[in-house]
This record gives structure tokens, sequence and C-alpha cells, in this order.
């Protein structure tokens, strides 16, 4: 059978992201048909009327439903799609004219029931886009976790930009009820049923973030208070890897602490990591000012990841707190 597109994108009071997200649609190289499912989410803020003004030039649905998560809206959006295979988009994304066309070369050598691709900055985001971008994808902090290394162990799709295939979605029952880290769970759940995943490099997306410091520091925070969660669920998943950020703000507190003694060699550390750091950040995005706010960045994922890690573990390990209950905030309810 030919694989059928449908573009899940669930929205929640964000009607000039859509605005954007279709204009990249109908800037697409591609010959392929598709459609486009908006579900929007709850909102107060209704995305319908810029939906109306695209129906000319592209197919699209539109639902509305009651607010219940991106997890489950997505599945809701997979429920009423027509095709056989789903991409999943976040609404604050823009596709690059040829994102389809990639992708569907990729599954055609190599298919796969879930893929997931990485996320870029645009050359007209913001200088504090871009560096929270440059903090969430680089290498020096996330390791590659989010798409930008071809060396990925088994790699977990975002789904900020993911597809799954409706075999897949059936099997799974798509996300649950975590966010974030419904699609971490996910991945884990298809690779139990036998399904594989991988990382398309090339099918990625401009990822708009409009985002301040604290919400930023909001977002990273529960990062890393669903990591714990997932590795409780998936105890085979568990990564040494996981506990960086953790003990990185630890090893800062204590070097911070020995050099209010004179024992400036451990905070040295410190200053020669963001110092290349900082390097790296100027190499990629060619500017100082937002290499600089890059720093920030990488300090605030590091403080927000490390602290909600080390609250959410000794939170399920230690004092065997239920995490539905005991974090409310991380779970939705299903509406569909």
């Amino acid at each position: 059978m030919p694989l059928q597109f449908s573009f899940i994108i669930p929205v929640y009071n964000r009607p000039d992201e859509i605005q954007e997200l279709l204009q990249s649609f109908v800037g697409l190289k591609t010959t392929t048909d598709y459609e486009i499912v908006i579900v929007e989410d709850g909102s107060s803020i209704s995305s319908k009327e810029v939906v109306e003004t695209f129906k000319q030039k592209l197919s699209i649905s539109y639902f509305f439903k009651e607010n219940s998560g991106p997890g489950d809206s997505r599945n809701f959006g997979m429920k009423h799609a027509k095709g056989n295979y789903f991409i999943i988009l976040d609404s604050d994304c823009i596709l690059p004219e040829n994102y389809l066309n990639e992708f569907e070369k990729s599954l055609k050598q190599d298919y796969v029931d879930c893929y997931g691709g990485p996320d870029a900055a645009h050359p007209s985001f913001s200088n504090l886009q871009k560096a929270i971008n440059f903090s969430m994808t680089s290498f020096i902090t996330t390791g590659g976790i989010r798409g930008n290394k071809n060396s990925v162990d088994r790699f977990q799709p975002r789904s900020f930009n993911m597809g799954i295939s409706k075999n897949a979605f059936l099997a799974s029952n798509g996300f649950g009820f975590i966010h974030p880290g419904e699609d971490p769970d996910l991945s884990i759940r298809l690779w139990d049923l036998g399904f594989k995943t991988k990382l398309i490099p090339e099918a990625f997306v401009y990822h708009k973030r409009r985002i301040s410091w604290s919400k930023f520091y909001k977002q990273v925070h529960k990062f890393g208070l669903v990591r714990p969660i997932l590795n409780f669920w998936h105890p085979s998943t568990k990564k040494i890897t996981y506990w960086f950020p953790s003990l990185f703000v630890l090893g800062f507190l204590f070097s911070t602490l020995l050099f209010l003694f004179n024992v400036k060699v451990f905070l040295l550390v410190y200053v020669f990591y963001f110092v290349f750091a900082f390097i790296i950040a100027l190499i990629s995005t060619k500017n100082a000012v937002v290499s600089v706010l890059s720093l920030i960045a990488i300090a605030v994922q590091f403080f927000g990841y490390g602290y909600g890690f080390l609250k959410s573990t000794l939170a399920i390990n230690l004092f065997k707190k239920n995490p539905e209950t005991y974090f409310p905030n991380l779970f939705f309810k299903s509406t569909c």
C-alpha cells in the first residue's frame, strides 16, 4: 500500500504560529498529496479564522476539542486523519521547502514506523531564540539527543517533528497523558512492541520557540521532573547521562564553596567549559551576542533540568511518591 500522509498539528492559543506554519506549507516543493489536521486544544484564542484563509490552497481539516494536552490532541488528530502515515508537528515550527521530499526519500530507502527529525534556528529568529536553540541542540549540552548527530543509539523522536505509521499508532494507542515526556514514552513502548525508530537529519524544521528566560526555565525544569518518571516506568532505559545536569549543578555549588576557601581549581573547570561553549556557539551562530546569550541558556538549562531531576528522583525513589499524585501538573486526562 502506498504511503498517504497526514500532518497532525495541535494548537493552543497560537493563531499567529499556525499562520506562519501553514504559510510554510504553501511553499513546500513536492508533488506528493497530503492533508493537514489542525486540532484546537480547548483554546480561548481560536485559530479557525486563520485556517479558513488557507483552505483554498491546502487540504485542511479543523477540529476543536476540550483541553487535554498535546499528546491527547495528537491522538485525536490521528483518529480523525485519512492517511496511513502521520507527521506530527508543533505549532511553533516552520517547514523548509524540501521537508516532505527529504523524509519521503528516507522512508523509501529505509522504512521505519516512527522517525524523528532535528530542529534548527531560522535566520529571522531573535537572538534569544537562537541562543536557546543552540543550548537545546548542541552536542556540548544535550549530546545530540534531539537529532544533531547521526550516531544516536535507538533514537527517541521528539513530537515537535516526528512521524508514526497508522499501524504503530493503533498498536501502541499513541501518546500517553504525561507532558512533557509523552514522546520518549511512546518511543520506548514502540520498541517494546517491535517497531523501529530512526533519525532523519535532513528532515529538520525551524523551531521558533516563542519563549522567555522564565518560560525556558519552567520548560527544562519539567523535562528534569519527567525523566525519573520515565525511568521508573521503563527501568531498562536508565542511563547515567541523565544525571549529568544534576551532577553539573552539584559540582558547581561544591566548587563555589571551595572557592571561598581559596581552592580555585574546581571552579576553573567550569570557567574552561563556558569558554569552550562560547567558542562553539560563536563558530555555530557567527554572532557574539547570541554566543553570550547561549551561555545564559546553558546555565538555565542545566540548573532547571538538574534541579527537577534531583527533586523527582528523590520523590519517586526515596520517598516512594506516586508520580501522578505528587506531580499532577505533569499529567492530563483524555477527552477522546
